[in-house]
């Protein structure tokens, strides 16, 4: 039986905390030496298999074509405001910018330096191989352009950045953590207490982190997955370690030895905390549903990161428990009240007698903040919506100025020409001909190899939704136009196609993704706790809550409302991929507030079968505990929606908008009120599903005794 399996585990390693903490130990030195010394690099690709920009990338790969690779561009104007690049000074320091360009590290060549129409603005683009024969160094190395010595104001940006300028991850979890610090103290009251969780937390997290650079010979990683394991892993680390020191000092309370209530509070709510992580594991690798390669890859690394934090909160956590001993209620900075307080107790009372006005109140809320999802539009967020003071900004806005908004998302087409060369000519007259093209370049031919290349700017930028519209018109009516009566095949490729294509992919599998996880959900939850009503009503509220937060992120970012508290300096779309992996977070994280209440609930109404009763002491024994859990993750969360990237913003505004809601509007007003109004049958289960074993349970009264 697990539960006494685990009550076993916790109470071995409370009377042998250093046999526990030095296997750790152990582990952790390895992990680290073996990733230091053999750990590979993490990739970053947002490409998709069977999409038409694939086909293009892999085409001019295949061909030896340089546009296959990065780029990047270094965009001058004079520092003097009345000169011009046509002066002989500035051509001749705009000739050396180039030429000391050109000799940077695995750049393949520098363009000729273009010029806006006024004189002001230059543009020089530097062509990089494809991005697994790069290292962050080769950004370093191309930062360093902005110090050459010229009377020109130097500023830089393009794929290069996309690829490899780290967030700043670190500020969030610092933020986090002293966030994580004081609420822990305001609810254990207790330096000890606090510093136990915060202890075990930081070093999971640092040895899941560290694992990551091994794990890429297994699968390649994205780069971006320790920023967001780091963002998720952090906040479910203290927040489960939280639920279980708050259990263990309650047996503390009622008299028990340390280690035989280390053993029962691993029994019950690290078995809470088992199905509560497995919950949240199984909706992260549900992103294999979207056939992403990228999205898969980053689902298995932050799994990775969530499955250590549970296997340290039900191990390494109770051998610090059993070390601190009863110190763990000493260095007292406050008095905090063993019993739970009768404020959550009125309130939960409050809200039953309340129950229908209550339930329908916050049902209208979230459709209400659900709502702006209808105008949710996926795109590019481009350089344009960082801040001033990033260098990719301020090129961006003086390309669009000398040149078009376009000039910085250039489509790349890839042709097949091997069977028909002919066909170079008309393709490039009609792709220039069309209304949402600025211009394009020269065709680049490699005859040899069957391939050419043209370079298109379109009319509108990267994240406009003309833009799209442009490329689906060039698939759909200008290629098929011109290569009607050749075997020549022609597809659009770049950056900006690349994350459109990526959008609609997920868009197309997203409801098979949302159905599969629901199903896994409802499955678990229905097995844990010996109901069909209670994981079916879970589900509901958990996409209620999950609308909310998209409708909360679409009203900040492509409405503005609010955009300038967390730094947005002009609305943006939400990435493509953002929906997907938003859903498979906040769907586990919401789980896990469910089956940490839903099992004192359970609990008490196996012991006195009354339902109202039940939900009252279910909602006071944890309210404090799940209002000091989510305001942890919000902090850290929000923490990092105020960093520059517009991805970490979204994740972050998003994934604390969502823990927000779930722990107010859902948890502690929409699950007592309907608990209240569906009365005993939240526990109906049919009774063929009663006879099959086995009963998982995650309350004492389904419990074995403690002298097992």
């Amino acid at each position: 039986m697990m539960r006494s399996n685990l009550y076993r585990l916790g109470r071995y390693a409370a009377r042998r905390p250093w046999v526990v903490i030095g296997a750790w130990l152990v582990v952790a030195a390895l992990v680290v030496a073996a990733s230091g010394a053999f750990g590979k690099k993490l990739e970053e690709s947002f490409g998709a298999p069977g999409v038409d920009s694939q086909y293009a990338t892999d085409l001019l790969s295949a061909a030896g074509a340089d546009q296959a690779g990065l780029t990047a561009k270094v965009v001058v104007t004079p520092l003097d405001s009345t000169a011009t690049l046509a002066s002989p000074e500035l051509r001749a320091a705009l000739a050396h910018l180039r030429s000391t360009a050109a000799l940077l590290p695995h750049v393949l060549g520098a363009g000729d330096p273009v010029i806006s129409p006024d004189g002001r603005v230059g543009l020089i683009r530097l062509q990089y191989p494809v991005l697994d024969k790069l290292e962050p160094s080769d950004l370093e190395q191309l930062k360093t352009l902005a110090a050459v010595d010229v009377p020109l104001r130097i500023e830089l940006g393009g794929d290069l950045f996309y690829a490899f300028e780290q967030g700043q991850a670190g500020l969030g979890e610092a933020v986090g953590l002293i966030a994580a610090m004081v609420i822990l103290l305001l609810a254990f009251g207790s330096i000890i207490a606090m510093g136990l969780p915060i202890g075990m937390a930081v070093f999971g997290l640092a040895l899941a982190i560290s694992s990551l650079s091994l794990v890429t010979y297994l699968i390649e990683l994205p780069s971006w997955a320790p920023v967001l394991g780091s963002m998720i892993g952090l906040g479910v680390g203290i927040d489960y370690a939280l639920i279980i020191v708050t259990r263990h000092r309650e047996y503390l309370a009622r008299g028990m030895a340390v280690d035989e209530s280390v053993g029962n509070a691993v029994a019950t709510a690290g078995q809470a905390v088992l199905f509560a992580g497995g919950t949240v594991v199984i909706a992260i690798l549900g992103l294999a549903v979207a056939g992403v390669p990228f999205m898969t890859a980053g689902g298995i690394a932050i799994s990775l990161i969530l499955l250590t934090m549970v296997l340290a909160s039900i191990t390494l956590l109770p051998a610090f428990l059993g070390l601190a001993g009863h110190w763990i209620n000493r260095l007292r900075v406050r008095r905090v009240q063993s019993s739970p307080g009768t404020g959550w107790q009125r309130w939960a009372a409050h809200v039953s007698k309340h129950a229908a006005a209550y339930a329908v109140g916050a049902t209208i809320l979230l459709l209400a903040l659900a709502a702006p999802v209808l105008a949710l539009r996926v795109g590019t967020p481009d350089d344009g919506a960082l801040p001033v003071q990033r260098t990719e900004r301020r090129a961006y806005e003086l390309v669009a100025a000398g040149f078009g908004a376009g000039s910085n998302g250039p489509l790349v087409i890839a042709v097949d020409i091997s069977r028909d060369p002919a066909v170079v000519q008309p393709l490039f007259n009609a792709v220039r001909a069309d209304r949402g093209i600025a211009s394009v370049a020269p065709p680049s031919v490699n005859t040899a190899a069957g391939v050419a290349s043209l370079i298109a700017v379109p009319t509108t930028g990267p994240q406009d939704a003309a833009t799209m519209t442009t490329v689906k018109r060039l698939r759909e009516e200008v290629f098929p136009s011109v290569l009607r009566d050749s075997p020549a095949k022609a597809h659009v490729g770049g950056q900006t196609a690349t994350l459109a294509d990526v959008g609609a992919k997920v868009n197309d599998r997203l409801p098979w993704f949302i159905g599969a996880v629901i199903l896994l959900s409802v499955v678990l939850l229905a097995v844990v706790f010996r109901s069909v009503v209670v994981p079916l009503k879970a589900a509901l509220m958990n996409l209620l809550s999950i609308g909310a937060s998209f409708g909360v992120m679409v009203m900040v970012f492509q409405w503005g409302w609010a955009a300038d508290l967390i730094g947005l300096e002009s609305t943006i779309p939400i990435l493509p991929f953002i929906p997907m992996f938003m859903f498979a977070v906040v769907f586990g994280l919401s789980m896990d507030y469910e089956v940490f209440l839903l099992s004192r609930i359970r609990e008490e109404y196996l012991r006195t079968r009354d339902n109202t009763a039940s939900t009252i002491h279910g909602i006071t024994t944890t309210g404090r505990v799940i209002t000091s859990a989510a305001l942890i993750m919000i902090v850290v969360f929000v923490s990092f929606s105020l960093a520059d990237d517009p991805t970490a913003k979204m994740f972050g505004l998003g994934l604390a908008t969502a823990v927000l809601v779930d722990a107010t509007i859902v948890r502690l007003v929409l699950v007592p009120a309907l608990m209240k109004l569906l009365g005993d049958a939240n526990w109906w289960t049919p009774a063929w599903f009663n006879r099959r074993p086995p009963v998982v349970a995650v309350s004492e009264r389904e419990s074995v005794s403690v002298s097992e």
